[in-house]
């Protein structure tokens, strides 16, 4: 029986996006977009292995090409965190992270504190603190209401919640979620809930089948890049943080 290891970091990178097809390659300062997040994962100080999980063979060879590791899996998958559990029937882990492939910003400080604060709980994420009006009414940036013991109530592409008094912390959701083992296997046999089709948030089916959900803060900013004009948008910002385009020195057993 093959050995558990303690945290497995996995990279979904679907090749068939709908709005940008081929997204993980999107080059960003002289790198295809995954290399970003691959890097930032393999800096992190719980040194977890990382996977890229993708359904195309130019993502496969291109990660193999930077010297990370990566998985083919079967197109079908209707979600990230889908794709994941197919590499978890490969690989065994005590938490598993789905980092998604498209937020090229996310820093090892930020991996980390998910892969830590997740403790006992079946399922974490993180959120930070909303900034803006324009940012709490966008149907694009998910909000989230937590209860006392920092556990999600509820995600909502809606202001959520309703405000009569001011005061009260807005948070948006950080699409970055860890499971425990057992969890995510739970998580993929029920199926899409009614909440999760009407939102088009898979965290709800979670929430809708009695699975608590951790939500950390993070002053972690969403940077996500969902089509060829955020490319822009992202490498301005990369400028403003003097992230540098050179490649990451060659890592000694980068596979983990």
């Amino acid at each position: 029986m093959p050995s558990v290891i303690p945290a497995l970091i996995v990279i979904p990178a679907r090749y068939a996006s709908t709005r940008f097809p081929g997204k993980p390659l999107a080059m960003l300062n002289g790198k295809p977009m995954v290399q970003w997040v691959w890097e930032a994962a393999m800096k992190t100080k719980s040194r977890p292995r990382v996977v890229v999980a993708t359904d195309h063979r130019l993502i496969l060879k291109a990660v193999e090409s930077f010297g990370g590791e990566a998985i083919l899996t079967r197109k079908s998958h209707p979600s990230g965190t889908d794709r994941m559990a197919e590499v978890a029937e490969k690989i065994r882990a005590k938490i598993y992270l789905n980092l998604q492939g498209d937020e090229p910003l996310v820093t090892p400080e930020v991996i980390d504190s998910l892969l830590q604060g997740i403790g006992k709980a079946p399922m974490a994420t993180l959120a930070h603190r909303i900034r803006s009006l324009e940012e709490f009414q966008r149907p694009d940036v998910v909000k989230v209401v937590r209860n006392l013991k920092g556990e999600a109530l509820y995600f909502s592409r809606s202001p959520l919640p309703y405000l009569r008094k001011s005061g009260i912390p807005l948070l948006r959701h950080v699409g970055i979620y860890a499971f425990q083992a057992k969890a995510l296997l739970q998580f993929v046999r029920w199926k899409p809930s009614s909440l999760e089709r009407a939102e088009s948030l898979e965290q709800l089916r979670a929430i809708e089948n009695g699975m608590s959900i951790r939500v950390l803060e993070t002053p972690f900013q969403c940077f996500g890049v969902d089509t060829p004009e955020d490319l822009n948008r992202v490498i301005e910002r990369m400028k403003q943080c003097g992230m540098k385009s050179e490649r990451l020195k060659k890592v000694k057993g980068s596979k983990r």
